[in-house]
């Protein structure tokens, strides 16, 4: 099984001019805490993300106003990216390691294919392996250590 067999697509995403509330909508709207930000709807080449918690952090906290777009406060480092072709034992061996709770599919061009979260491990993972889906949760939802939270820190201002 590949990342592609069990990734969500059809994902909805902002490009970088749009309005802050633009994502805010969207995350409203579906549920979700992570809209990808794309070069264009044609291409959907990956430039970023912006969560609920950016927004919140980066752009609520501050007191910006509306006139703010995403590309002023979206995450565009360090993005947690697999390839669709990847095995999912990869995939989750990933996940585990980073304690991600969800990752992004790309295709060989970079371009946004899917989203994989720990709801589709465990909907189309769990019932062949629950016991790898189980240790997968675990993991992830282990707090960080200090030390690897200094670590973290580290890497994002450098």
């Amino acid at each position: 099984m590949r990342a592609l067999d069990i990734m969500t697509a059809n994902l909805h995403v902002v490009l970088p001019d749009e309005p802050i509330a633009a994502p805010a909508a969207i995350m409203a709207d579906y549920s979700v805490g992570l809209v990808p930000v794309v070069s264009d709807f044609e291409e959907m080449r990956l430039e970023g993300v912006i969560t609920d918690r950016d927004i919140t952090v980066r752009h609520v906290a501050p007191r910006h106003g509306e006139g703010c777009l995403v590309r002023d406060h979206m995450t565009k480092d360090h993005l947690d990216v697999v390839r669709a072709s990847d095995h999912v034992h990869d995939v989750i061996g990933r996940m585990r390691h980073d304690q991600l709770r969800r990752v992004l599919v790309i295709d060989a061009e970079r371009r946004l294919v899917g989203i994989i979260a720990q709801a589709d491990i465990a909907l189309r993972v769990g019932p062949i392996e629950p016991v790898l889906v189980e240790q997968l949760l675990e993991e992830i939802s282990e707090p960080v250590s200090r030390t690897k939270k200094s670590l973290l820190a580290l890497a994002m201002v450098g």
